[in-house]
């Protein structure tokens, strides 16, 4: 699945433009169970579940910041290719 197809994805899924502050405040909480996540150094076991991993809280932060992009009609895409641009600039 690439960017526009998770986008699209999700769209259909869970598109509520009047709770995008509501989406916001799900994002800084995934961002904190993450951390969490992270400082535990929680990972997916082969056979183990998702549940409380880091590959569990970034998967959850990705929805959320995709969420947040599809209420604003924001290309992720075409935003990471201008940063793209922006950085090498930046940083070369």
């Amino acid at each position: 699945m690439n960017l526009n197809q998770l986008q699209q994805y999700i769209k259909k899924k869970d598109h509520k433009p009047e709770l995008k502050n509501a989406y916001f405040q799900k994002l800084i909480e995934e961002v904190g169970e993450l951390s969490e996540a992270i400082r535990k150094n929680k990972r997916l076991e082969e056979e183990g579940s998702i549940k409380g991993t880091i590959e569990e809280e970034l998967y959850d932060v990705l929805y959320y910041i995709t969420a947040i992009a599809n209420i604003h009609d924001i290309d992720l895409k075409h935003c990471m290719r201008l940063k793209a641009e922006l950085n090498l600039e930046k940083y070369s």
